[in-house]
């Protein structure tokens, strides 16, 4: 992914409340469509930076059940 788009993607979200982010999230994830995969992995890339050890392992074993499913 290019610097430009990283940077691009988190200037149009920059602003927005958890609510608002929690819908961008929630309609990336519903549409299905793969445009959206950047933008989901910009938004987890920043997730991933600031979590704590506790918090990425949830994250982790959370995506393994899922794709066990």
């Amino acid at each position: 992914m290019s610097f430009q788009l990283r940077e691009a993607i988190l200037q149009n979200v920059s602003n927005h409340t958890p609510e608002q982010l929690e819908a961008t999230i929630q309609d990336a994830v519903e549409s299905g469509e793969e445009k959206m995969l950047p933008g989901l992995g910009v938004l987890f890339e920043v997730f991933w930076q600031h979590a704590n050890d506790s918090d990425k392992d949830k994250v982790v074993q959370e995506i393994s059940s899922g794709l066990q499913a």
